[in-house]
């Protein structure tokens, strides 16, 4: 592959292994002095309201009623629940890479949404899931999540509507390109600030420095950049390439966290991270590693 076409690759990765795998820890530390809610409808509404301007100023159109609909409804199973309930569990204290490693079981829970959709498993993805459901076992069985029940509902809440709306998305027509991304932000964004309000949220005082840094970071690069890094993926390479942020994300998240935010992973702990991404593995590398046999048919003389 020649350089001009390998650089925008390892840009686009790096973005998405990196980035997003940096989303978790900087999440915890702008619920240190934001609501989560609050915090979470700031992020999306800026990069929606960002990304959806400069689209237009480079003179695309908006979509069609009915698709910009649907992104609407994609954004708030993605976004407004999915990442928000992860920024109001990281603000009820489930540590970043452990709430990174409960969103790396998404893979699992969207082929069984799929089942679901009519969508057929081969069986190493269905053991790709058991041992995964092992890992979530092990995970909540000690350490950080045990004594938190309602953070990790959160998370498991979180990751079914991340898994659903992934699964829904793939079936209904979406606005072009980063368009669909930027009305998906804008939408979860507005409805996480009417929850908000509703809930009795208030931003008391003004977030600081660090605060500030970590949602403009996460605006930016987190939404902004790290979509059309994973646009850019899907249309150039192969979706087990563009799906390996799955089980790299957790792994740069849970490093991040202990080396700088003081965070403790139990040997079960780490024993469940490894379980959850072999079983991440499985299920988007499954038909690559181990690839269906051929049938043979044969033909039967008609005479």
């Amino acid at each position: 592959m020649r350089s001009a076409q390998l650089l925008p690759l390892i840009v686009a990765l790096f973005a998405l292994y990196v980035i997003w795998g940096s989303t978790y820890f900087a999440i915890a530390i702008g619920v240190q002095s934001w609501p989560p809610l609050i915090m979470a409808g700031v992020r999306f509404t800026a990069a929606g309201v960002i990304l959806l301007t400069i689209l237009l100023l480079r003179g695309h159109k908006l979509p069609p009623l009915r698709s910009m609909i649907n992104a609407a409804i994609v954004g708030v199973l993605l976004l407004a629940i999915g990442n928000g309930l992860v920024t109001v569990a990281e603000h009820q204290h489930v540590p970043s890479g452990i709430a990174a490693v409960m969103a790396a079981t998404v893979p699992l829970f969207t082929l069984c949404i799929s089942r679901l959709f009519g969508m057929k498993a081969r069986k190493v993805e269905w053991l790709g899931i058991t041992i995964g459901l092992i890992g979530i076992i092990l995970l909540n069985s000690g350490g950080n999540l045990s004594g938190n029940p309602s953070g990790a509902l959160l998370m498991l809440l979180a990751s079914l509507s991340w898994a659903f709306g992934s699964v829904y998305g793939s079936r209904i027509v979406l606005p072009v390109g980063l368009m669909a991304g930027a009305i998906e932000m804008l939408a979860a964004g507005l409805l996480l600030l009417i929850v908000a309000l509703l809930s009795g949220e208030r931003l008391e005082t003004l977030p600081d420095t660090a605060g500030l840094l970590a949602v403009s970071y996460l605006a930016v690069f987190g939404s902004i950049i790290a979509i059309s890094a994973y646009m850019f993926l899907i249309r150039n390479v192969s979706p087990a390439l563009a799906t390996s942020y799955a089980y790299v994300n957790p792994v740069i998240a849970v490093l991040l966290g202990t080396a700088f935010g003081g965070e403790y992973l139990s040997s079960r702990e780490w024993l469940a991270l490894g379980v959850i991404i072999c079983a991440v593995v499985l299920v988007t590398l499954g038909k690559y590693l181990f690839p269906a046999k051929p049938t043979l048919t044969t033909s039967q003389d008609p005479s």
